[in-house]
């Protein structure tokens, strides 16, 4: 064992020298699997300098399908990539969807990633809604995916989202703070619950139509479905969200939520401390919206162009 992990914790050590989420080594710890000198240590144990161990940790089978199709990187390095989800994809496996997501086709096209398994997500970091678009973290390492995890925690990952919302927004920027939790009625949907997690939404206002306003909004907090709850909150639901709007008619409805997640900025793990951006065009649905709707009556719209990253 090297020097600079004398007197650290079996399981902090075991995670560090084999690359594995603290989770992952604390489970390898507890089932008995860390042995130093025939004998199984205790994950708070502090191990010396120089202490052999030895570690059975069998590799499962992720049952993870690859999918072979296109996908476009919009930012590519040896820890981390961030990728550009269409619209009608679901991110991750689930019921219904096992073999049909963002997280078979990461497999097919980095099989290395299959290797991360479940408990790491495939190396995803956060979500996207099947129906929103735009750009997704992904760490190609168990110690990449977690740092990128750190840093959401912390607040650190900047995510800006483009919406178009059912109503004049006035004035034209503001912040929304209001807890969300799970739905007692609907399980599947969210609302406001006084018992709820922490959130907060800043959004600035763009260009107006008539009744709609295309935003950019910046996430805080990243809660299941914060921006169209906490949008509708304020009478401004978001275009096609049939979820959590109203049923309506509108020349600007793309047939799908005019949600776009347009920009990340997080440091990469593996490439010093300079934050890097990324970001999204918008995709042809939501531009032939715009087009629809024409030259707004106040505001303008941001540049069509991008999808490039900066340091």
């Amino acid at each position: 064992m090297p020097p600079d992990l004398d007197r650290h914790r079996a399981d902090r050590i075991v995670a560090t020298l084999l690359d594995l989420s603290r989770s992952a080594a604390r489970k390898a710890v507890d089932s008995g699997q860390v042995l130093l000198d025939g004998t199984a240590v205790a994950p708070a144990d502090k191990l010396p300098e120089g202490a052999r161990l030895v570690v059975s940790i069998p590799t499962e089978p992720t049952g993870l399908v690859p999918l072979e199709l296109p996908l476009e990187v919009r930012y590519e390095s040896d820890t981390v990539l961030v990728v550009d989800k269409p619209p009608g994809l679901v991110v991750h496996p689930g019921a219904g969807h096992r073999n049909d997501t963002l997280a078979n086709i990461l497999v097919a096209n980095y099989p290395e990633l299959a290797d991360l398994g479940e408990e790491h997500r495939w190396g995803l970091v956060h979500r996207l809604d099947r129906d929103t678009s735009g750009l997704l973290l992904v760490g190609r390492t168990a110690a990449a995916h977690e740092e990128l995890q750190d840093q959401l925690k912390r607040r650190d990952v900047s995510r800006v989202y483009l919406a178009l919302v059912r109503r004049v927004i006035d004035p034209a920027t503001g912040t929304i703070e209001a807890p969300i939790g799970r739905d007692p009625e609907h399980p599947t949907r969210m609302a406001l619950r006084q018992d709820g997690r922490f959130a907060r939404t800043h959004y600035r206002r763009l260009a107006v139509w008539d009744e709609l306003s295309l935003l950019e909004v910046r996430l805080e907090t990243g809660r299941t479905h914060q921006i169209r709850v906490h949008m509708t909150s304020i009478d401004a639901p978001i275009v096609g969200d049939k979820t959590y709007g109203r049923r309506f008619s509108t020349v600007g409805d793309p047939g799908r939520v005019w949600l776009h997640a347009q920009q990340l900025t997080f440091v990469d793990p593996g490439g010093g401390s300079s934050p890097v951006t990324v970001t999204s065009p918008l995709p042809d649905d939501l531009l032939d919206s715009l087009r629809r709707l024409g030259d707004p009556e106040i505001g303008s719209l941001p540049p069509g162009a991008g999808g490039e990253a900066s340091i």
